[in-house]
């Protein structure tokens, strides 16, 4: 028992290390790139945007390098899932979260094309390094479709533009070139070390419950990535911007799918590690990645605000996925 609470404590620590990295490289990088004059929108689309992704990113692909690909894998499904169902449900009971604002509806659909892509891609069992690639592209071409959207009349109006683009507002941006130099290396330093500590804990831990990586990745990682999100929108709705919190959760799950997940599928590959899904996310994790996210593109497309009742609703069927999840693996 003892080993145990040792090694989600050691996960734990991980994951705060990943998220604390993660945010100061963002704010480092962020402040060179302005220092250097380029331009904020480009600033947005590119630092903050694959910045803010970072944690995910980096201890998926270490996952995957290193043979845990129900880890990787793991990480972005159980994040995508906890992003629809815990954190609007969460959120939900502070304020009603509203999504008819301009572009949620878009990003919305392109969150759900992407979702059937991503699950069509592992129905086989395994991610092939053609369809890393064709993610990896298909955000590419989203960065470069919100760039063009950034240019419009009513760009400022869309919640998940306005939130990545308002670089000059950007809160804890060191100054000095020195202070600038300290922060992208702390970052740098942070980031491989945390996912050291998840990977690593994390398929031991596995081992030590006699359980699958997979349930690691779903559940504490997977929660533990997603509070930032938690966070950000439960302020944005004590603030009534509550658009601004359904929009970041929706961009956070298009980056977890094409920009985690491509980089995860092509960098296993490339280092020739094993690439295989659990047949556990074929026959359920996937099916309720996709369920989450159409109930949220229900809400957003009959134009109903996510209430409270809603909201509890959304944190129970969280609660209930979690349940049946670990009675699926354990039992």
């Amino acid at each position: 028992m003892a080993e145990t609470l040792l090694l989600i404590l050691m996960i734990a620590i991980g994951i705060v290390l990943l998220l604390v990295g993660g945010d100061v490289l963002v704010r480092g990088a962020t402040a060179m790139a302005r220092k250097m004059g380029v331009p904020p929108l480009v600033v947005g689309l590119t630092v903050v945007a694959f910045g803010t992704s970072a944690p995910e990113m980096v201890v998926s692909v270490a996952a995957a390098i290193q043979g845990a690909p129900g880890l990787a894998y793991g990480n972005i499904v159980g994040s995508n899932i906890a992003n629809i169902l815990m954190v609007l449900g969460v959120a939900a009971l502070f304020a009603p979260l509203v999504t008819r604002a301009p572009g949620v509806r878009t990003n919305t659909a392109i969150a759900m094309g992407l979702t059937a892509l991503f699950i069509g891609f592992g129905l086989n069992g395994a991610f092939e390094l053609r369809e890393g690639w064709v993610l990896i592209g298909a955000i590419l071409v989203y960065i470069i479709w919100l760039g063009y959207s950034a240019t419009r009349p009513k760009a400022a109006a869309d919640p998940l533009l306005s939130e990545m683009t308002d670089v000059d507002n950007m809160d804890g941006l060191p100054r000095s070139a020195g202070m600038i130099a300290v922060f992208i290396l702390i970052g740098l330093a942070l980031l491989p070390r945390g996912a050291h500590f998840v990977v690593s804990n994390g398929s031991v831990l596995a081992r030590e419950l006699g359980i699958s990586e997979a349930v690691i990745g779903l559940t504490l990682l997977a929660v533990g990535t997603s509070l930032p999100e938690l966070a950000t929108a439960i302020v944005a709705a004590l603030r009534k911007q509550a658009a601004m919190a359904f929009g970041n959760i929706i961009g956070s799950n298009i980056f977890n799918i094409a920009a985690v997940g491509g980089l995860t599928a092509v960098s296993a590959h490339l280092a020739r590690a094993p690439i295989t899904i659990e047949d556990s996310f074929v026959r359920f994790d996937f099916w309720v990645m996709g369920a989450a996210m159409l109930i949220g593109a229900a809400f957003v497309f009959m134009k109903r605000p996510i209430g409270r009742i809603s909201g509890i609703v959304l944190a129970g069927a969280y609660a209930a996925y979690l349940a049946a999840l670990l009675f699926i693996h354990i039992s």
